[in-house]
């Protein structure tokens, strides 16, 4: 899995981006079939921390979450519990629309 994390307007430290990296690489465990996390850490006036995660997956799958904070870490935090549940969910569809069972019907009763 490729890693990036990249900082508009602030420095990332090496504890922000083991911080970032140790949080993502638990996101297969919800969804197997991502490649590629992008993280950008964008540091706004006003004190203001504004994070954006991106995930890659296998056929153009493309999941975004974005959270603003004043803590980096907190932000970062908040934006992967998201992505967790969007990567749930879809994981979710994605068993429910594979497993259709019959209706009555299609059986003949």
């Amino acid at each position: 899995m490729l890693f990036t994390i990249t900082g508009k307007h602030i420095d990332i430290t090496e504890a922000l981006k083991r911080h970032a990296e140790e949080k993502t690489s638990k996101l297969p465990k919800y969804f197997n079939s991502i490649n590629q996390i992008e993280v950008i850490v964008d540091g706004k006036e006003g004190g203001k921390t504004s994070v954006e995660v991106i995930a890659r997956a296998e056929h153009s799958n493309i999941f975004v979450v974005t959270e603003t904070g004043d803590n980096a870490y907190t932000c970062i935090d908040v934006a992967i519990h998201k992505l967790e549940r969007q990567l749930s969910r879809k994981k979710t569809k994605q068993r429910n629309n594979k497993h259709i069972g019959t209706t009555e019907k299609e059986r003949g009763s």
